[in-house]
Protein backbone atom coordinates (compact mmCIF):
# COMPACT_ATOMS: atom_id res chain seq x y z
CA UNK A 1 0.00 0.00 0.00
CA UNK A 2 2.80 2.84 1.17
CA UNK A 3 4.82 1.58 -2.80
CA UNK A 4 1.60 2.51 -4.52
CA UNK A 5 0.90 5.65 -2.79
CA UNK A 6 4.68 6.75 -3.12
CA UNK A 7 3.81 6.15 -6.85
CA UNK A 8 0.69 8.17 -6.82
CA UNK A 9 2.66 10.72 -5.24
CA UNK A 10 5.69 10.98 -7.76
CA UNK A 11 2.99 10.74 -10.95
CA UNK A 12 1.05 13.99 -9.56
CA UNK A 13 4.08 15.80 -9.15
CA UNK A 14 5.60 14.38 -13.12
CA UNK A 15 2.39 15.59 -14.46
CA UNK A 16 2.67 19.27 -13.77
CA UNK A 17 6.44 19.40 -14.95
CA UNK A 18 5.94 17.39 -17.59
CA UNK A 19 3.29 20.16 -19.16
CA UNK A 20 5.48 23.12 -18.04
CA UNK A 21 8.39 21.56 -20.18
CA UNK A 22 6.39 21.31 -23.66
CA UNK A 23 4.92 24.99 -23.02
CA UNK A 24 8.13 26.77 -23.49
CA UNK A 25 8.72 30.57 -23.21
CA UNK A 26 7.95 30.89 -27.43
CA UNK A 27 4.67 29.46 -26.94
CA UNK A 28 3.70 31.87 -23.67
CA UNK A 29 5.05 34.60 -24.91
CA UNK A 30 2.97 34.46 -28.20
CA UNK A 31 -0.23 33.38 -26.28
CA UNK A 32 -3.58 35.56 -27.02
CA UNK A 33 -6.71 36.44 -25.80
CA UNK A 34 -10.02 35.64 -27.85
CA UNK A 35 -10.05 39.08 -28.75
CA UNK A 36 -6.22 39.49 -30.15
CA UNK A 37 -4.89 38.44 -33.43
CA UNK A 38 -1.46 38.20 -33.96
CA UNK A 39 0.91 40.34 -35.86
CA UNK A 40 3.94 39.10 -36.85
CA UNK A 41 6.86 41.68 -36.91
CA UNK A 42 10.64 41.70 -37.97
CA UNK A 43 12.73 44.56 -37.57
CA UNK A 44 15.31 44.04 -40.51
CA UNK A 45 13.92 43.46 -43.64
CA UNK A 46 15.62 40.95 -45.58
CA UNK A 47 14.58 39.16 -48.32
CA UNK A 48 14.56 35.65 -46.14
CA UNK A 49 12.73 37.20 -43.11
CA UNK A 50 10.27 38.11 -45.43
CA UNK A 51 9.44 34.27 -46.37
CA UNK A 52 9.67 33.64 -42.60
CA UNK A 53 6.86 36.33 -41.85
CA UNK A 54 4.89 34.39 -44.61
CA UNK A 55 5.74 31.11 -43.11
CA UNK A 56 5.05 32.25 -39.53
CA UNK A 57 1.68 32.31 -40.73
CA UNK A 58 1.03 28.86 -41.07
CA UNK A 59 -1.73 29.20 -43.66
CA UNK A 60 -1.22 26.54 -46.51
CA UNK A 61 -1.85 28.10 -50.11
CA UNK A 62 -2.77 25.70 -52.78
CA UNK A 63 -3.24 26.00 -56.33
CA UNK A 64 -2.21 29.35 -57.98
CA UNK A 65 -1.11 32.44 -56.38
CA UNK A 66 -1.67 35.38 -57.15
CA UNK A 67 1.34 37.77 -54.96
CA UNK A 68 -0.59 41.44 -55.11
CA UNK A 69 2.47 44.22 -55.55
CA UNK A 70 3.01 47.85 -56.88
CA UNK A 71 6.29 48.49 -59.39
CA UNK A 72 6.44 51.71 -58.45
CA UNK A 73 5.65 54.52 -61.44
CA UNK A 74 8.03 55.65 -63.56
CA UNK A 75 10.28 57.98 -61.72
CA UNK A 76 9.84 57.04 -58.20
CA UNK A 77 12.40 56.84 -56.53
CA UNK A 78 10.62 54.82 -53.04
CA UNK A 79 9.20 51.59 -54.23
CA UNK A 80 10.19 48.35 -52.52
CA UNK A 81 13.28 46.49 -53.74
CA UNK A 82 11.67 43.39 -55.67
CA UNK A 83 14.66 41.35 -54.54
CA UNK A 84 13.03 41.18 -51.19
CA UNK A 85 10.15 38.57 -52.82
CA UNK A 86 12.41 36.38 -54.47
CA UNK A 87 12.26 33.54 -51.57
CA UNK A 88 8.91 34.03 -51.11
CA UNK A 89 8.34 33.54 -55.43
CA UNK A 90 10.65 30.37 -55.14
CA UNK A 91 8.63 28.94 -52.29
CA UNK A 92 5.05 30.20 -53.49
CA UNK A 93 5.84 29.81 -57.14
CA UNK A 94 3.64 32.97 -57.06
CA UNK A 95 2.68 35.58 -59.89
CA UNK A 96 2.91 39.18 -60.02
CA UNK A 97 -0.56 40.44 -60.12
CA UNK A 98 -0.92 44.50 -60.47
CA UNK A 99 -3.86 46.46 -62.49
CA UNK A 100 -3.88 49.27 -65.01
CA UNK A 101 -4.03 52.78 -63.34
CA UNK A 102 -7.10 55.77 -63.95
CA UNK A 103 -4.38 58.26 -64.64
CA UNK A 104 -2.11 58.91 -67.78
CA UNK A 105 1.39 57.07 -67.20
CA UNK A 106 2.78 53.70 -68.59
CA UNK A 107 1.00 52.36 -65.82
CA UNK A 108 -2.31 52.38 -68.00
CA UNK A 109 -1.22 50.45 -70.52
CA UNK A 110 -1.06 46.38 -70.36
CA UNK A 111 2.21 46.16 -72.14
CA UNK A 112 4.02 49.70 -70.83
CA UNK A 113 3.07 48.65 -67.55
CA UNK A 114 4.74 45.32 -67.46
CA UNK A 115 7.87 46.41 -69.32
CA UNK A 116 7.84 49.39 -66.45
CA UNK A 117 7.90 46.29 -63.94
CA UNK A 118 10.36 44.56 -65.17
CA UNK A 119 12.79 47.42 -65.83
CA UNK A 120 11.99 48.15 -62.19
CA UNK A 121 13.30 44.35 -61.22
CA UNK A 122 10.08 42.79 -60.97
CA UNK A 123 11.49 39.86 -63.86
CA UNK A 124 11.67 36.42 -61.77
CA UNK A 125 8.12 35.56 -61.86
CA UNK A 126 5.10 35.79 -64.34
CA UNK A 127 3.34 39.25 -64.53
CA UNK A 128 -0.29 39.10 -64.90
CA UNK A 129 -1.96 42.71 -65.39
CA UNK A 130 -5.85 41.48 -64.29
CA UNK A 131 -7.44 44.17 -66.14
CA UNK A 132 -5.91 42.71 -69.19
CA UNK A 133 -8.75 41.40 -70.88
CA UNK A 134 -11.36 43.59 -69.20
CA UNK A 135 -13.09 43.84 -65.82
CA UNK A 136 -16.05 41.46 -63.89
CA UNK A 137 -18.26 43.15 -61.47
CA UNK A 138 -19.41 41.14 -58.03
CA UNK A 139 -22.82 42.07 -56.53
CA UNK A 140 -22.09 43.78 -53.09
CA UNK A 141 -25.00 43.98 -50.70
CA UNK A 142 -25.38 46.05 -47.15
CA UNK A 143 -23.05 48.24 -48.03
CA UNK A 144 -23.05 52.32 -47.42
CA UNK A 145 -21.59 53.21 -50.87
CA UNK A 146 -21.57 50.41 -53.51
CA UNK A 147 -24.17 47.98 -54.70
CA UNK A 148 -21.17 46.46 -57.06
CA UNK A 149 -17.22 46.24 -57.23
CA UNK A 150 -15.41 46.30 -60.33
CA UNK A 151 -12.26 44.32 -60.90
CA UNK A 152 -9.88 42.61 -63.55
CA UNK A 153 -11.42 40.00 -65.51
CA UNK A 154 -8.24 37.75 -64.55
CA UNK A 155 -8.62 38.29 -60.33
CA UNK A 156 -10.47 34.67 -60.48
CA UNK A 157 -7.62 32.71 -61.99
CA UNK A 158 -6.26 32.40 -58.62
CA UNK A 159 -7.07 30.20 -55.83
CA UNK A 160 -5.36 32.69 -53.60
CA UNK A 161 -3.27 35.44 -53.16
CA UNK A 162 -0.18 37.47 -50.94
CA UNK A 163 -1.04 41.05 -50.39
CA UNK A 164 2.55 42.75 -50.50
CA UNK A 165 1.85 46.49 -49.63
CA UNK A 166 4.32 49.38 -48.77
CA UNK A 167 3.04 50.97 -46.01
CA UNK A 168 3.56 54.52 -46.59
CA UNK A 169 1.57 58.17 -47.36
CA UNK A 170 -1.20 58.70 -49.21
CA UNK A 171 -2.94 62.42 -50.18
CA UNK A 172 -6.38 61.16 -49.71
CA UNK A 173 -6.73 58.18 -47.24
CA UNK A 174 -3.88 59.34 -44.83
CA UNK A 175 -2.06 56.09 -45.36
CA UNK A 176 -1.32 53.31 -47.73
CA UNK A 177 -0.90 49.64 -46.41
CA UNK A 178 -3.27 46.37 -47.16
CA UNK A 179 -6.53 47.82 -47.27
CA UNK A 180 -5.60 50.47 -49.90
CA UNK A 181 -3.67 47.87 -52.01
CA UNK A 182 -6.36 45.78 -52.45
CA UNK A 183 -8.67 48.34 -52.88
CA UNK A 184 -7.16 50.36 -55.06
CA UNK A 185 -4.64 47.85 -56.52
CA UNK A 186 -7.41 44.86 -57.51
CA UNK A 187 -9.89 47.68 -58.86
CA UNK A 188 -10.34 48.28 -62.60
CA UNK A 189 -9.62 51.50 -63.86
CA UNK A 190 -13.63 51.57 -63.47
CA UNK A 191 -13.51 50.21 -60.04
CA UNK A 192 -10.67 52.86 -59.12
CA UNK A 193 -13.04 55.99 -60.71
CA UNK A 194 -15.42 54.47 -58.63
CA UNK A 195 -14.39 54.93 -55.28
CA UNK A 196 -12.27 58.01 -55.70
CA UNK A 197 -15.34 59.80 -57.27
CA UNK A 198 -18.87 59.42 -58.95
CA UNK A 199 -19.04 56.77 -61.72
CA UNK A 200 -19.68 59.41 -64.63
CA UNK A 201 -16.73 60.82 -66.08
CA UNK A 202 -15.82 64.65 -66.16
CA UNK A 203 -15.54 66.76 -69.31
CA UNK A 204 -12.87 68.96 -69.76
CA UNK A 205 -14.08 71.24 -73.04
CA UNK A 206 -11.26 73.43 -74.43
CA UNK A 207 -9.31 74.64 -77.60
CA UNK A 208 -7.14 71.59 -77.75
CA UNK A 209 -10.11 69.60 -78.46
CA UNK A 210 -9.91 67.67 -82.00
CA UNK A 211 -12.57 65.67 -83.85
CA UNK A 212 -10.38 61.95 -83.57
CA UNK A 213 -13.58 60.21 -82.66
CA UNK A 214 -11.15 57.74 -80.48
CA UNK A 215 -13.47 58.33 -77.40
CA UNK A 216 -16.16 57.25 -79.28
CA UNK A 217 -15.04 54.71 -81.22
CA UNK A 218 -13.95 53.05 -77.64
CA UNK A 219 -16.76 53.84 -75.73
CA UNK A 220 -18.60 50.29 -75.13
CA UNK A 221 -21.88 51.65 -73.98
CA UNK A 222 -21.70 54.28 -76.95
CA UNK A 223 -22.49 57.13 -74.53
CA UNK A 224 -20.09 59.51 -75.94
CA UNK A 225 -21.15 61.90 -78.67
CA UNK A 226 -18.74 64.53 -80.71
CA UNK A 227 -19.97 68.15 -80.70
CA UNK A 228 -18.59 71.64 -81.98
CA UNK A 229 -17.86 72.35 -78.26
CA UNK A 230 -16.68 68.67 -77.76
CA UNK A 231 -17.52 65.22 -76.46
CA UNK A 232 -21.15 64.70 -74.06
CA UNK A 233 -21.37 61.73 -72.16
CA UNK A 234 -25.04 60.43 -71.42
CA UNK A 235 -25.25 59.40 -67.92
CA UNK A 236 -27.86 57.09 -68.52
CA UNK A 237 -25.98 55.13 -70.68
CA UNK A 238 -22.38 55.49 -68.94
CA UNK A 239 -21.15 52.31 -67.58
CA UNK A 240 -18.49 54.54 -65.59
CA UNK A 241 -15.67 52.02 -66.92
CA UNK A 242 -12.91 54.82 -67.46
CA UNK A 243 -12.10 53.75 -70.74
CA UNK A 244 -12.47 56.90 -71.77
CA UNK A 245 -9.83 58.52 -69.55
CA UNK A 246 -7.29 55.81 -70.60
CA UNK A 247 -8.26 56.19 -73.72
CA UNK A 248 -7.94 59.86 -74.50
CA UNK A 249 -4.46 60.72 -74.87
CA UNK A 250 -5.30 64.86 -74.88
CA UNK A 251 -6.97 64.22 -70.79
CA UNK A 252 -9.96 65.43 -71.83
CA UNK A 253 -11.56 63.09 -69.76
CA UNK A 254 -11.20 63.02 -65.77
CA UNK A 255 -12.86 62.16 -62.62
CA UNK A 256 -16.04 63.22 -61.48
CA UNK A 257 -17.16 65.28 -58.46
CA UNK A 258 -14.48 63.13 -55.97
CA UNK A 259 -15.18 61.82 -52.48
CA UNK A 260 -13.28 62.88 -49.65
CA UNK A 261 -12.11 62.23 -45.88
CA UNK A 262 -14.22 60.07 -44.44
CA UNK A 263 -16.53 58.64 -47.69
CA UNK A 264 -13.50 58.31 -49.39
CA UNK A 265 -11.95 55.88 -46.87
CA UNK A 266 -15.68 53.87 -46.26
CA UNK A 267 -15.34 53.47 -50.44
CA UNK A 268 -11.86 52.43 -50.19
CA UNK A 269 -12.95 49.83 -47.57
CA UNK A 270 -16.18 48.28 -49.19
CA UNK A 271 -13.88 47.33 -52.24
CA UNK A 272 -11.26 45.58 -50.02
CA UNK A 273 -14.37 43.46 -48.45
CA UNK A 274 -16.00 42.50 -51.20
CA UNK A 275 -12.67 41.47 -53.25
CA UNK A 276 -11.34 39.73 -49.37
CA UNK A 277 -14.26 37.51 -49.24
CA UNK A 278 -14.21 35.96 -52.57
CA UNK A 279 -10.14 34.82 -52.37
CA UNK A 280 -8.23 33.56 -49.50
CA UNK A 281 -5.91 36.30 -48.60
CA UNK A 282 -2.88 37.29 -46.28
CA UNK A 283 -1.19 40.06 -45.84
CA UNK A 284 2.51 41.31 -45.44
CA UNK A 285 3.26 45.33 -44.87
CA UNK A 286 6.84 46.64 -45.21
CA UNK A 287 7.76 50.03 -43.34
CA UNK A 288 10.60 51.32 -45.51
CA UNK A 289 11.01 54.10 -47.61
CA UNK A 290 7.83 55.57 -46.09
CA UNK A 291 7.24 58.96 -47.97
CA UNK A 292 4.09 61.14 -47.58
CA UNK A 293 3.06 59.96 -50.69
CA UNK A 294 2.33 56.90 -52.50
CA UNK A 295 4.37 54.83 -55.28
CA UNK A 296 1.71 55.93 -57.67
CA UNK A 297 3.96 59.46 -57.48
CA UNK A 298 6.36 59.96 -60.13
CA UNK A 299 8.02 62.71 -58.20
CA UNK A 300 7.09 61.34 -54.91
CA UNK A 301 9.25 63.24 -51.96
CA UNK A 302 12.17 61.44 -50.48
CA UNK A 303 11.09 59.48 -46.87
CA UNK A 304 10.34 61.51 -43.90
CA UNK A 305 10.44 58.49 -41.38
CA UNK A 306 13.67 56.09 -40.77
CA UNK A 307 12.32 52.53 -41.84
CA UNK A 308 10.61 50.51 -39.02
CA UNK A 309 10.49 47.01 -40.41
CA UNK A 310 8.34 44.33 -41.97
CA UNK A 311 5.30 42.95 -40.52
CA UNK A 312 2.75 39.98 -41.26
CA UNK A 313 -0.95 39.19 -40.43
CA UNK A 314 -4.36 36.88 -41.76
CA UNK A 315 -5.94 39.84 -39.81
CA UNK A 316 -6.29 43.06 -42.42
CA UNK A 317 -7.55 45.24 -39.84
CA UNK A 318 -4.80 44.39 -37.37
CA UNK A 319 -1.86 44.99 -40.19
CA UNK A 320 -2.78 48.13 -41.01
CA UNK A 321 -3.32 48.98 -37.42
CA UNK A 322 0.14 47.88 -36.32
CA UNK A 323 1.99 49.68 -39.07
CA UNK A 324 0.44 53.02 -38.41
CA UNK A 325 0.65 52.80 -34.47
CA UNK A 326 4.47 51.72 -34.96
CA UNK A 327 5.04 54.63 -37.29
CA UNK A 328 2.96 57.41 -34.96
CA UNK A 329 5.87 55.82 -32.12
CA UNK A 330 8.48 55.90 -34.26
CA UNK A 331 7.22 59.91 -35.27
CA UNK A 332 6.51 60.36 -31.46
CA UNK A 333 3.15 61.78 -32.34
CA UNK A 334 -0.37 60.70 -32.61
CA UNK A 335 -0.89 60.42 -36.42
CA UNK A 336 2.25 60.50 -38.69
CA UNK A 337 -0.14 60.39 -41.55
CA UNK A 338 -2.09 63.08 -40.45
CA UNK A 339 0.69 65.40 -39.23
CA UNK A 340 1.99 65.16 -43.11
CA UNK A 341 -0.73 65.13 -45.24
CA UNK A 342 -3.42 66.68 -43.22
CA UNK A 343 -5.31 63.33 -43.21
CA UNK A 344 -5.53 60.42 -41.02
CA UNK A 345 -6.28 56.62 -42.38
CA UNK A 346 -7.34 55.39 -38.90
CA UNK A 347 -10.70 55.57 -40.43
CA UNK A 348 -10.01 52.67 -42.61
CA UNK A 349 -9.29 50.22 -39.76
CA UNK A 350 -12.19 51.29 -37.55
CA UNK A 351 -14.57 51.04 -40.74
CA UNK A 352 -13.28 47.79 -41.64
CA UNK A 353 -13.61 46.62 -37.66
CA UNK A 354 -17.50 47.83 -38.09
CA UNK A 355 -18.01 45.00 -41.44
CA UNK A 356 -16.17 42.13 -39.22
CA UNK A 357 -13.26 42.27 -41.44
CA UNK A 358 -10.82 42.06 -38.69
CA UNK A 359 -9.88 43.63 -35.32
CA UNK A 360 -8.12 46.86 -34.41
CA UNK A 361 -6.91 44.84 -31.01
CA UNK A 362 -3.90 42.77 -31.53
CA UNK A 363 -0.44 41.14 -30.19
CA UNK A 364 2.98 42.12 -31.39
CA UNK A 365 5.68 38.58 -32.05
CA UNK A 366 8.77 38.98 -32.81
CA UNK A 367 8.82 36.32 -36.10
CA UNK A 368 12.86 35.40 -35.19
CA UNK A 369 12.40 34.66 -31.51
CA UNK A 370 8.89 34.02 -31.36
CA UNK A 371 8.33 35.98 -28.12
CA UNK A 372 5.71 38.96 -27.78
CA UNK A 373 6.52 42.67 -28.06
CA UNK A 374 6.06 45.67 -27.41
CA UNK A 375 5.61 48.32 -30.09
CA UNK A 376 8.47 50.16 -28.11
CA UNK A 377 10.29 47.03 -28.60
CA UNK A 378 9.66 47.01 -32.25
CA UNK A 379 11.22 50.41 -33.31
CA UNK A 380 14.38 50.60 -30.46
Amino acid sequence: MRRILLCLLMAAIAIPFSACKKSDAKTQDAKTSSDEVIVYFCKDITPENILKLYEALGVKQEGKIGLKVHFGEEGNQNYLNPELLRPLVSKTHATFVETNVLYVSKRRFTEQHIALAKEHGFNFAPIDILDADGELEYEATGLKHFTKIKTGSHFENYNAYIVYSHFKGHGSAGFGGAIKNIAMGFASPGGKMAQHSSNVPAVRNGSDFVHCQRCVQQCPANAITLTDFGPVIDSSKCLGCAKCIAECGLGIFGQGDRAQGEEFLERMVEYAKVLTEKRPMVYINVMDNISKTCDCSAKAPAPFMDKIGAVASTDIVAIDMACNQLCALKQKTDDAFKDVNGTSGVGQCQYAEKLGMGKTKYVLVDVVTGKRITLEEAIK
